[in-house]
């Protein structure tokens, strides 16, 4: 079991703070909003807990996918906790506060596959957690908007950044600037999430379906392909393809390589280990 020295083991899996649990289903780990009451409002426990659970679970040899989701009935993540009290704070200061706590940037970092499992409201910055997320799969119920603009502000948390890279620029600016709601079909139909499940009440199920399914692959294979796409946005064409042959080559002699070809002539499924 997962131990750290500010947690203490739940049932489930572990418990990083109040407002953040991890939980265990096989090979797959979910992380756990837990401000129900508060729609799960983002605050300083949240900030500081989702990148240690992050850590812990990437370093994890025993899981191979992580899931992000939202306790409650309301939503995934409601945003920003507005009744967090700060004093007056000129621009550099909120500059200052804001580099300190960069915490959404931790889930660029994780090397393994990374789902939201969104349901309900999806709002501000807890749309900027699930665009850092590899997969989204949402509720039908889900609505989702980034309504800074309408506040004087915009998104600081990544919205600009990622969503551009998810839907385009063109239905970015689109969202960014009227700041209006989105339905799960809505947001599936630009791209934003990919999946929706069948009903409310079906989504966990489904999420973990589409978890296990990525946890038979090769560990190692999925890592490599997360890196892959990530030069897809941080390359030009010609530095990204030779990116994707090193990766290829690196993984082409692999024992994984080997099972995979194996399994297929005896026809069974194959059993990765990794190596």
């Amino acid at each position: 079991m997962l131990t750290t020295d500010k947690g203490t083991p739940t049932m489930n899996g572990l418990t990083i703070n109040p407002t953040v649990r991890i939980e265990r289903s096989g090979k797959t780990a979910w992380i756990v909003l837990n401000r129900p009451e508060q729609i799960n409002a983002i605050n300083d426990e949240i900030r500081r807990g989702v990148p240690q659970a992050l850590q812990l679970l990437d370093t994890d040899s025993d899981v191979h996918v992580i899931v992000l989701r939202g306790e409650g009935p309301r939503g995934f993540c409601a945003g920003a906790d507005i009744k967090e009290k700060r004093g007056p704070e000129s621009s550099l200061q909120v500059r200052r506060r804001m580099e300190r706590s960069r915490w959404i940037e931790a889930l660029d970092q994780v090397q393994k596959p990374v789902l939201a499992a969104l349901h309900g409201f999806c709002m501000g910055g807890g749309l900027e957690i699930a665009l850092a997320c590899d997969i989204r799969f949402a509720s039908p119920d889900t609505v989702l908007a980034l309504p800074e603009t309408g506040l004087g502000l915009i998104p600081g948390g990544g919205g600009t950044q990622r969503l551009a890279r998810v839907v385009g620029h063109g239905r970015a600016l689109d969202v960014l600037l009227t700041g209006d709601r989105m339905s799960a079909q809505q947001a599936k139909e630009i791209g934003l999430v990919t999946r929706i499940s069948t009903t409310p009440e079906s989504l966990i199920v489904e999420v973990q379906t589409l978890a296990d399914r990525l946890a038979a692959k090769s560990p190692a294979a999925t890592i490599y392909v997360k890196q892959a796409a990530r030069a897809a946005l941080e390359l030009d064409l010609r530095r990204g393809l030779d990116r994707e042959l090193d990766l290829f080559a690196l993984l082409a002699p692999s024992d994984d390589v080997k099972e995979a070809a194996q399994a297929f002539k005896e026809k069974r499924t194959p059993v990765f280990t990794g190596d």
